[in-house]
């Protein structure tokens, strides 16, 4: 199997909760709250080792929520590499109204790295990388970090002869894509901000997917699409699959399961299809779950299984 290594500048520790309805001007009484300790890279660890993989997780840290962080990863005994920052580590905040089914989700910008922090995530990028492996920079770029910092970890990649997949959207991602990754997973309104269009229909969705690989920009474009399920594009042409009809419990984390089964089955050998297939039964399984809790393995599997049977 080859290696992997995930990074994840800018965590968050996901806190969730439920109340009745979400009115201004009032105490919200709410239900019992859950901790998670989020972050496109992390989750991506996170489902790696649920599925049965392991995954090295580069992250930074500071503050009292930082602390609380590093204690629920060291729970779930995901190995990593810690960057110490001066600032507090963000929290994400997601609210289920249970009157109406509604999900409310906060998300907080981060604290402000300076030039010697995110420098110091590059420098133990570059210690870590595996040679022949995957290197999935996902997740938002917190203030003080330059726009071109993926592209950077996309270079050190190349330079080292592993495989950049990146998880961004707006000027982060497009640095990266001029950079040139391996893989890239947008939902289809990250594409669209980064294309200038709404990507309404099945052929723009598809044509756009197809035209980054085109232009040599990536390998493959992983289009995610909530409920109508997703797009893979790649020189040997387009794939889409629809979601298994499931219940939906939480979307929360449903990208980042998706590319965390991606990765790891390209890693255990399995060609891009049957990653695919895999990605989408992770990402689905998450949905089952509630608030911010990711996939299960058993759920992953079984429906992994329908898709291949319905593939066949």
């Amino acid at each position: 199997m080859r290696q992997i290594l995930t990074l994840t500048v800018n965590p968050a520790l996901d806190v969730s909760t439920s109340t009745d309805r979400v009115v201004s001007g009032h105490k919200l009484r709410c239900g019992p709250s859950r901790l998670d300790p989020g972050g496109g890279g992390m989750n991506v660890s996170r489902v790696v080792q649920r599925l049965g993989g392991q995954a090295l997780a580069i992250y930074s840290a500071g503050g009292p929520t930082g602390e609380a962080y590093r204690r629920l990863i060291e729970a779930e005994h995901i190995p990593t590499l810690v960057v110490p920052i001066a600032g507090s580590t963000r929290q994400d905040i997601t609210v289920d109204e249970t009157a109406t089914g509604k999900q409310f989700r906060f998300v907080l910008q981060g604290p402000e790295l300076d030039e010697l922090e995110w420098r110091s995530c590059l420098a133990l990028v570059a210690e870590s990388i595996p040679k022949g492996g995957y290197v999935v920079a996902s997740g938002s770029l917190p203030p003080g970090v330059p726009e071109d910092f993926y592209a950077r970890v996309a270079r050190l990649t190349r330079e080292h002869d592993a495989r950049c997949i990146v998880d961004a959207s707006g000027p982060a991602l497009a640095e990266a894509l001029a950079e040139g990754v391996f893989l890239i997973k947008p939902s289809r309104r990250e594409l669209g901000e980064f294309l200038g269009t709404t990507l309404d229909s099945d052929q723009s969705q598809v044509e756009a997917a197809s035209s980054l690989v085109a232009r040599g920009s990536t390998e493959f474009v992983a289009l995610t699409l909530g409920g109508a399920g997703a797009v893979l594009a790649s020189e040997a042409g387009v794939m889409r699959l629809q979601v298994p009809q499931v219940r939906v419990q939480s979307t929360v984390g449903a990208g980042d399961s998706f590319l965390g089964a991606f990765v790891l089955r390209l890693a255990q050998g399995h060609d891009a299809a049957t990653a695919f297939r895999a990605a989408v039964a992770a990402g689905t399984a998450t949905a089952m779950t509630p608030a911010t809790e990711l996939c299960h393995r058993d759920d992953v599997e079984r429906l992994e299984a329908e898709l291949t049977a319905s593939a066949g």
